[in-house]
């Protein structure tokens, strides 16, 4: 039997339909996710969904926690910029999608996301990975270079 049951054609036939808010992906459905690196002000995430979304993107993604090295570099507007996401997709109807680093973060996140984001960088944290399953949410795991 193959490892993985869950998306083997040998366990599901038909194509994998995930609904991300009203948005299908899978099965013939196009998703387009687009919008900026970090969160940085309401005003700006608005110009910025409402152009995505003229350019056909259908799920505003935009990050909340920016991790840096020195403690006096941009870090992200926190729960904050969560609040910004949520309110921008919804004022332009597109559902959110933002990255999630740490289990301790999970909650949080979880309310005002529509999809989890996992970081490359975060692939292997096998701890956040199994409180990310466990929400029962749509995840966009971004693959790190070489992996299977």
């Amino acid at each position: 039997m193959k490892p993985f049951k869950l998306a083997s054609r040998e366990f599901h036939e038909k194509d994998t339909v995930v609904s991300v808010g009203k948005v299908k992906i899978g099965g013939g459905s196009l998703a387009m996710i687009a919008g900026p690196c970090s969160v940085e002000s309401a005003e700006l995430l608005d110009g910025i969904a409402r152009e995505v979304k003229a350019a056909g993107a259908n799920i505003l993604r935009g990050g909340a926690f920016k991790p840096r090295t020195s403690p006096y570099s941009f870090q992200g507007l926190g729960e904050k910029g969560l609040q910004i996401l949520r309110e921008a997709g919804d004022k332009h109807g597109m559902p959110v999608v933002t990255e999630v680093m740490d289990p301790r973060q999970l909650e949080m996140v979880h309310r005002y996301a529509d999809m989890l984001q996992v970081g490359a960088r975060n692939m292997q944290n096998f701890d956040l990975l199994r409180e990310v399953g466990q929400t029962r949410k749509p995840v966009l795991l971004k693959r790190g270079m070489s992996a299977t």
